[in-house]
């Protein structure tokens, strides 16, 4: 009976930190004039050891990109891969799961990165949300001109990325 117990509660930690993860994005890319050049793109990404899967949708020039369970996301090398390839990340929509993750003034922390909510107001978040990348390189110039000067400074040396809902 004890082994039982301590079973169910190692997995009902794993399962709650299972939860608080990115599960999937949209990344949409600029640049894009043909099938090769999203083939190579699509070749670029796969090779990050964090994507599962990826559905290119080449009539909107959009990357349905599923992420490995566990692994932590990196949206730099994301963008750093696009760019290598020779295009930019136009707009970057990613979806986590905000099961059992806090949130308080306006940010959350996942993978030792900030995420700071432009315009969340302190709403209430709990399970799968889409959020919206408007940093530079993770959007296009216009929305990052927009949002710039949104970014919090933290001084823990951590990145912040700037999202919204």
């Amino acid at each position: 009976m004890k082994t039982l117990k301590i079973f169910l509660a190692i997995m009902a930690i794993s399962v709650g930190v299972a939860n608080a993860q990115f599960t999937k994005a949209e990344l949409q890319v600029s640049g894009l004039t043909c099938s090769m050049c999203s083939r190579a793109t699509e070749k670029a990404l796969r090779s990050l050891d964090f994507i599962s899967d990826i559905k290119p949708d080449l009539n909107r020039n959009i990357f349905v990109i599923t992420f490995k369970k566990d692994a932590p996301v990196n949206f730099d090398m994301l963008s750093k891969k696009v760019e290598n390839a020779g295009f930019a990340v136009n707009t970057l929509k990613a979806t986590f799961n905000f099961a059992n993750t806090q949130v308080s003034d306006n940010m959350f922390n996942y993978s030792g990165n900030h995420f700071h909510f432009v315009n969340a107001d302190n709403k209430q978040l709990n399970g799968p949300v889409a959020i919206t990348f408007v940093d530079k390189g993770l959007a296009s110039t216009a929305v990052a001109k927009k949002y710039m000067g949104h970014k919090p400074a933290m001084g823990d040396g951590k990145k912040v990325y700037c999202v919204v809902i």
